[in-house]
């Protein structure tokens, strides 16, 4: 059986995994994409989520060519409205006080699944295995290593200098590797739709906090609002089962009448919230990136832009090197640069997933005090509003506009 060599092969070619293709191949880096979804097909990551990009991922993905090749109108963020039901206070956060049009983008999962695919058909230097599922990974010899495929046409074997597992939360290369991963489940599902309300998206998210979990509403360009309403686990199926109208009378319930009164919804998807967190995001000539390496509470929708930022820093190194893409030092250069910009939106996500469901009487007056200084004091709201935009840590250049 023949053995393909290759300089980075990446398992996974959901958003993470995709966008890691095309970085390597925009600096003429040699590398292989394991995909699940056959050609043609979009894999599942891509449905009727709406994705919300933070400013510095707008600024990566257009460098790498796929803010053009979306084909459906994005959606501004020009301002955040938070407030948590039973407290009071709201903080609220506008781009034109820190000079900006907008904190970021919002786009359907659909579409932006179309522009990375249009965009990974352009490559030339990119080798696709698809449908193609990862069954084995072999030890490291010191030059890299050997990792086995299952396809239609029978078994593949691959060998790669760095291997990069971006295959999501039940990563099976993290498995493969022996890296363990802690794991909190919130109790906690989000069904997440699309809604017409009386008043059409003006440019604001908002971001209303309850038990379980939050009702979001993101502004959409198809003019339509991007909902995420978070329920009990164990009452998901009954909210399945609702109707149309008894869904929406549920969500006017949760969000209350500031867009209005809510007119119809699209279909429904559920999604059960748990956080994974891997123990260590390297191993030898291994390497995880996105879910695979952090998968975080949607709230403050942090976990692609974070999933990014790992994969454009280990691009950058990679290019920075010119060498080995997986040699010792590198890995130890990712972890560094990559620690701060982690550890931190962890523990933001994770805290504030966790402060905001507690329902102590005590923690309600501080939760409510918290809510007004972040709305008044403008060192608090800019040190909030800079890790919400992208801007934590080591920030690759592509983040920052650079080229």
């Amino acid at each position: 059986m023949n053995l393909a060599q290759h300089e980075v092969v990446i398992v996974g070619g959901g958003l993470v995994g995709a966008s890691l293709a095309i970085a390597l191949d925009r600096i003429g880096v040699e590398a292989a994409l394991v995909e699940a979804a056959p050609a043609g097909a979009l894999p599942p990551v891509f449905d009727e989520r709406n994705l919300s990009l933070a400013e510095a991922t707008v600024n990566a993905l257009a460098a790498l060519g796929v803010m053009g090749r979306l084909r459906a109108p994005t959606a501004p963020i020009r301002r955040i409205h938070v407030s948590r039901r039973g407290d009071f206070g709201r903080a609220r956060f506008e781009a034109a006080d820190y000079g900006r049009e907008a904190f970021g983008q919002v786009v359907v999962a659909r579409d932006f699944g179309e522009a990375l695919e249009a965009r990974l058909a352009e490559l030339r230097g990119l080798v696709r295995y698809r449908p193609a599922r990862c069954v084995a990974v072999g030890a490291d010899d010191g030059e890299g290593r050997e990792l086995r495929l299952e396809t239609p046409a029978g078994e593949r074997r691959l060998r790669a200098r760095l291997l990069v597992a971006a295959d999501g939360t039940a990563s099976a290369v993290r498995e493969a590797l022996g890296i363990e991963a802690e794991r909190h489940d919130y109790d906690q599902t989000l069904f997440v739709t699309r809604a017409r309300a009386e008043r059409a998206p003006d440019g604001t998210a908002w971001e209303r906090l309850g038990p379980h979990g939050p009702t979001a509403l993101l502004p959409r360009g198809d003019r339509h609002w991007g909902v995420v309403h978070g329920v009990p686990t164990a009452e998901a199926p009954a909210v399945a089962a609702l109707d149309e109208a008894a869904f929406l009378a549920r969500l006017q319930d949760a969000f209350g009448w500031r867009v209005g009164r809510f007119l119809a919804c699209g279909p429904r998807s559920a999604y059960p919230l748990a956080r994974v967190v891997a123990r260590r995001t390297t191993a030898p000539r291994a390497v995880l990136v996105g879910n695979a390496a952090q998968t975080l509470h949607p709230i403050g929708a942090q976990g692609f832009n974070l999933g990014l930022r790992d994969a454009l820093t280990l691009a950058e190194l990679i290019e920075a090197g010119r060498g080995d893409p997986g040699a010792p030092a590198l890995l130890e250069a990712y972890v560094r640069r990559r620690h701060e910009d982690r550890t931190r939106t962890l523990a933001f996500s994770h805290g504030l997933a966790r402060l905001s469901a507690d329902e102590a009487l005590l923690l309600r007056p501080l939760r409510s005090l918290g809510l007004v200084a972040l709305d008044r004091i403008p060192a608090l709201q800019a040190w909030l509003v800079g890790g919400a935009m992208g801007y934590r840590g080591d920030v690759p250049a592509l983040c920052r506009g650079g080229a």
